[in-house]
């Protein structure tokens, strides 16, 4: 049956199609044939609810495969395993019957202590935008609809509610809108959900610039915009702003609310009308797209898909041979620790090898199909002993004497190993949906163990749970390090391939581990008070404020080791008919081991006009390369990812000139440099009285004539001139004068060179002949 045109629907039936059923669905019209819908939560696995619904993931849910989270998935700088994650949650979607997948989550990594960070791929917005748009293509290519979220700012869980984002508007456009633009542009999301704070003063979900003129009239959004659970703050505001659909069910009230409006005047029929025909629009594609997908769900498949994803998602931090030690026994022929050797005598140490923490606490949270543990698999894989000892606890009370217990256990254990193999972590309550983290630092009785376990064995591997970043204390005295994130499901076989060399470690990181929380960017202001919070940091968020700053970092952005090595030629760029630049350069698998490089680019221009970071992010690349294997890397910068926002005309420009391309193996590890010319955009700046005397004089059509007449005040004073000091440069003086105020120095000896019929007649003859050129 085909759905009704909105014309045909009553005010109130097309008030009811704005605000949900229940928790998880949508209104049906019965009379006019239009069926509820239902959406659920991810991003990583699906959380679809048996009965009733709650928020906090606290309700019983059907079995669904559990992925790595976004800060894992996100470090395999991989569209295309990323596309193929979300390929697999649309198809357990469809099968469930569920029209909307609540995923992905792209909001930047402002600061380390967001305890929703599990959920978010990266400090910076083209990795994000890049990987948020490959998840978005491919859930919606088994016909159910992906929510794009949390638009926008939604960079802290502390007052999450109410708190207004302060961000001035180049960094909100740079930094923080970014990647929704790629997403929203390059993938077309069904849905976009908006966040629950305030941006700047205004609430996120009555935001007309925010969800109309941004997001619909400058990216061309086509789909419906939906409240996050509990976001709404005035109903019949968010409506007319362009938030079409508010989350969960209101009771009917909200409902009221609007029809009142339109009765009373206050609101438009016509924006019910807009609302009203998305909502129907989203029921149409989810009708479209059900049964797009044949069951049963290949359970072993999805399992084995997520256990190849985490492989991709641990971060091989450092892998040194460790110092004195008499019995190594590794598989690496150079004396690195890892990988370890399958016969090699092990003791595995920690409760996170027995209980996995592979995901993150609240909406996210999923329940898995099945659960694999790094003490089982390591075991599976070994041919050699593998002891066991827990280490620690991470219960909330714990004695001194079971913490002294468990600890010379460890010890006991580790001092008769070849290799101790140490997992430490964040405990669940650290880390969550809802509040953030205090601090950046592992349980202080986990960095006790560790440094007993080193002094008795020092061939330590530390293997690390968390989901966000942590401080790494003992980084200079362990050989080999593992950053392995919440892994999903399959996250503790995917530890034992990479610890005995099953999958060649390739991922990098996407956010920078400081060395301490006082050098993090947003320390000073986060997480803000009286419900505001200052971005002011402003564009220098991440890596870009630790170049910025030459503030040293335990591991910097884009990060990670492999069991081989790689080599990297001269690159060269040229910008194409399009101009965007191609970069392309040589890699070569210069070790023994078949592997993969992340190739990554970044940009600068030495001497702009407006302040930048010291290089940003642009491009790259994920290559598999067998040993020897030479390949040239070919990686595109959009031109339009070289654009700044322009505060002073509110549009993006590219300012020409000649660019430093480093082509890198991280932010601070440049393998080549080169130089390409880009043209700027034509531009000319409207002139007012309030232009400063050298952007007059800088303009195209008047600034000749404004030189002559400066030139012609500047002889008649020397009165003035000739008392300021020896070599003082009065024009240099002059430059930053608003325009309009020049007559003031055009006393009765300049000869009338400047006056204000003067100043109003160039400002009318400039912006006439070099108004902007879109």
């Amino acid at each position: 049956m085909a759905l009704p045109d909105v014309t045909e629907l009553t005010l109130e039936e097309k008030a009811s199609l704005t605000s949900g059923a229940s928790f998880w669905k949508t209104k049906p019209i019965e009379r006019a044939g239009v069926p509820a819908i239902m959406v659920t939560d991810g991003p990583h696995g699906l959380r679809k609810q048996r009965e009733g619904g709650d928020h906090l993931g606290l309700g019983d849910s059907v079995p669904a495969t559990c992925f790595p989270p976004a800060v894992g998935l996100g470090s395999a700088w991989d569209a295309d395993l990323v596309h193929r994650v979300g390929e697999a949650l649309g198809t357990e979607a469809s099968l469930e019957n569920v029209a909307v997948l609540l995923g992905p989550g792209i909001n930047i990594k402002r600061s380390p202590l967001c305890g929703r960070n599990f959920e978010y791929f990266s400090e910076d917005p083209i990795v994000s935008g890049v990987l948020g748009a490959a998840m978005v293509r491919g859930i919606q290519s088994k016909g159910v609809g992906a929510s794009l979220k949390h638009f926008a700012a939604n960079n802290q869980e502390h007052d999450r509610m109410r708190a207004s984002s302060d961000v001035d508007p180049r960094p909100l456009r740079e930094i923080y809108l970014r990647g929704f633009q790629r997403v929203v542009e390059a993938a077309q999301p069904w849905t976009v959900m908006c966040s629950y704070n305030r941006i700047n003063g205004v609430y996120a979900s009555e935001d007309p610039w925010l969800l109309t003129h941004v997001l619909r009239d400058e990216w061309g959004f086509e789909g419906l915009v939906v409240s996050d659970w509990g976001a709404v703050n005035d109903r019949v505001a968010g409506l007319r702003a362009g938030m079409d659909l508010e989350m969960p069910s209101s009771g009917g009230v909200t409902d009221a609310q609007i029809v009142a409006a339109v009765h009373d005047g206050s609101l438009d029929e016509q924006v019910v009308d807009a609302a009203a025909g998305r909502a129907l629009d989203l029921v149409r594609k989810a009708t479209a797209g059900a049964g797009a997908v044949a069951g049963p769900l290949d359970v072993d498949a999805h399992h084995a898909l997520a256990r190849e994803a985490a492989g991709r998602s641990i971060v091989l931090l450092k892998n040194d041979a460790p110092e004195h030690a008499a019995a190594l026994r590794t598989g690496d022929a150079r004396g690195a620790l890892l990988p370890l050797a399958h016969d090699a005598k092990l003791a595995v140490i920690g409760d996170f090898a027995a209980q996995p923490r592979y995901q993150g606490a609240g909406s996210s949270l999923i329940r898995p199909t099945r659960l694999d543990t790094a003490l089982d698999e390591i075991r599976a894989l070994a041919a050699g002993d593998v002891a066991y000892a827990r280490g620690f606890s991470n219960a909330l009370e714990v004695s001194a004497d079971e913490t002294a217990a468990l600890r010379d256990e460890a010890v006991a254990a580790a001092s008769v190993a070849d290799v101790a193999v140490v997992f430490l972590g964040l405990p669940a309550r650290l880390e969550s949906e809802g509040y953030d983290r205090d601090d950046i630092d592992l349980p202080a009785e986990q960095l006790a163990l560790l440094d007993a376990v080193v002094a008795a064995n020092p061939s330590t591997v530390v293997v690390l749970s968390n989901g966000g970043v942590v401080a790494l204390p003992f980084a200079d005295r362990v050989p080999a390090i593992l950053e392995a994130w919440l892994l999903g499901q399959a996250g503790g076989g995917a530890i034992a391939d990479v610890l005995f060399g099953e999958v060649n470690p390739s991922a990098k990181l996407t956010e920078t581990i400081p060395l301490r929380l006082e050098d993090t960017p947003a320390y000073l202001d986060f997480p803000g008070e009286f419900s505001h919070v200052r971005y002011g940091e402003g564009l220098f968020v991440g890596y870009r404020w630790y170049d910025a700053r030459r503030i040293e970092v335990a591991f910097p952005f884009g990060h990670g080791l492999s069991y081989t090595s790689f080599a990297y030629g001269d690159a060269s760029a040229a910008v194409n008919a399009d101009g965007d630049v191609e970069v392309t350069v040589a890699v070569t698998n210069t070790g023994d081991r078949a592997g993969r490089e992340v190739v990554q680019v970044y940009t600068s221009l030495p001497g702009g006009e407006v302040h930048r970071p010291v290089r940003e992010l642009k491009a790259f690349a994920s290559v598999a390369l067998q040993p020897g294997e030479t390949r040239d890397v070919a990686l595109t910068v959009r031109r339009k990812d070289l654009a700044y926002w322009d505060t002073r005309v509110d549009r993006w420009l590219v300012e020409g000139g000649s660019y430093v391309v480093d082509v890198a193996a991280s932010s601070r590890d440049i393998r080549s440099s080169v130089r390409v010319d880009v043209d700027g955009d034509e531009f000319t700046l409207p002139l007012s009285r309030n232009s400063s005397i050298a952007e007059v004089m800088a303009h195209p059509v008047v600034g000749d004539m404004v030189q002559a007449a400066i030139a012609e005040m500047m002889g008649g004073m020397d009165g003035v001139t000739s008392i300021l000091p020896e070599g003082v440069e009065v024009t240099k003086m002059l430059e930053s004068f608003p325009i309009g105020r020049a007559a003031m120095f055009a006393g009765p000896d300049s000869g009338g060179a400047i006056d204000p019929a003067m100043i109003d007649g160039l400002i009318a003859l400039g912006n006439a002949g070099g108004a902007p050129q879109e």
